[in-house]
């Protein structure tokens, strides 16, 4: 068996609001699996090589379950457009280009590189509707060391006439040829992406779904995220009392379907994907910038839904899972205030939870550097800043969630291997 055994301060989020610490303590895997946190390093693993990494913090890396691939060459642009608006006018030109295969993987190395050196790696990503530039996209994925699902979107009404479009035969087509080349893969798995219910006709949602039951796919949408597209949706489907409904009546509802964003989702809609086990992904700082609203997520967490966090670029503008969870807490915070101080904002150590432990339960894993789990792991260095006391390991934590030296990440381990090093 091949022993990482990883020394230094080790902070994980085990639960909702609590961090466990074991200062210069040892995090052991046997090929690439967790065996075990110890405050000191047990018989058994005498002699075996350990990386002492100091005074370093290990904490677990992030996952990132709602993220558009091909919309980061043009993160920070629009920002001053809503949601459909934004859409037209910059989302469905950028995501055209990458017709182009060369300047796909041009883009998607570059992804890539950018999620493992920032310490995201896992992810549920949306790519185009190009089924080649999307193979590309998971081929560079499994190169960096990301793992985790893509999607080839699926979109066959309501798009860009001429600029970005499929029929419906061609979205079936070309779904299914997608389908058949992904078996190549180890750590990217394929993940069904209708784009959002306005995107799809009847026909294409009835051929996803059929398609998920059969290969047990998972699912990936958006859902109640602006009050026009809800409007928009209760048109196209007028017996479709709720949004939700329009993707469970073609079975593309149930415990393996996320559901990004959810601002306006209600008491029902909400109920609906408890029962059906969705999962909800927030994503604030898209949430913000296309003045979609902000989540009810504390409602969401206290009415027991699972919920994740995805950066959601480019409507969100960060793609480092640092600031995704710092935005997060202050959306929760705004929030906070226009409740008149009665619904609990987010703290960091539930942040945290979310934007590692609970983005991690997607993919079968239990919170935290739990036995069993894949190593999946961050040494983030915080020695070059200023120190105003002696800080706890959790005080360091919280302080790199809002502020970090540069080249903080100093490694990244991916489902037991490391895939990067600052050195």
């Amino acid at each position: 068996m091949a022993i990482t055994i990883l020394k230094g301060n080790i902070v994980s989020a085990p639960e909702l609001g609590k961090l466990d610490v074991t200062e210069h303590g040892y995090l052991v895997a046997g090929d690439g699996i967790i065996c075990g946190v110890f405050a000191q390093l047990p018989e058994q693993y005498a002699g075996a090589p350990v990386e002492d990494c100091g005074d370093a913090l290990i904490v677990q890396s992030f996952a990132d379950l709602h993220l558009h691939a091909p919309q980061y060459p043009m993160l920070g642009t629009g920002m001053d457009l809503q949601l459909l608006d934004w859409l037209n006018t910059y989302t469905f030109p950028t995501e055209a280009r990458f017709a182009d295969v060369d300047y796909a993987r041009t883009i998607y190395r570059q992804l890539a590189a950018e999620l493992i050196s920032g310490g995201t790696t896992r992810v549920c990503m949306f790519s185009s509707l190009h089924t080649d530039a999307t193979l590309v996209l998971m081929e560079e994925l499994e190169k960096a060391g990301v793992t985790g699902y893509v999607g080839k979107v699926n979109m066959d009404r309501n798009a860009a006439p001429g600029v970005l479009e499929e029929t419906t035969e061609e979205s079936k087509a070309e779904t299914l040829r997608w389908l058949e080349a992904c078996g190549q893969f180890k750590y990217i798995k394929p993940m069904l992406t209708p784009r959002f219910t306005p995107s799809c006709t009847d026909e294409l949602m009835a051929f996803l779904g059929k398609l998920s039951a059969e290969k047990k796919l998972p699912v990936q949408s958006h859902l109640s995220e602006n009050q026009k597209e809800i409007a928009w949706v209760r048109e196209l489907h007028p017996d479709c009392t709720q949004y939700w409904e329009t993707y469970a009546k073609f079975g593309l509802w149930d415990d393996r379907t996320l559901m990004a964003h959810c601002v306006w989702s209600d008491a029902r809609e909400r109920k609906a994907m408890k029962d059906a086990g969705v999962t909800v992904v927030h994503c604030a700082d898209s949430n913000v910038n296309v003045c979609s609203g902000a989540a009810p997520v504390r409602v969401m967490l206290d009415e027991g839904l699972k919920v994740a966090l995805g950066s959601d670029i480019a409507g969100g503008d960060h793609l480092n899972m640092f600031d995704v969870v710092t935005s997060a807490i202050r959306t929760s915070k705004t929030v906070h205030v226009r409740d008149n101080w009665e619904t609990p904002f987010l703290t960091v150590p539930e942040g945290w939870y979310l934007g590692t432990s609970a983005g991690a339960a997607y993919f079968g894993e239990k919170p935290g550097f739990a036995v069993g789990n894949p190593l999946h792991a961050i040494v983030l260095a915080d020695d070059a800043l200023p120190q105003p006391h002696p800080l706890t390991p959790a005080e360091r934590l919280e302080r790199c969630v809002y502020r970090r030296q540069k080249d903080a990440v100093r490694a990244v381990w991916s489902a037991g291997r490391k895939v990067y090093s600052a050195e």
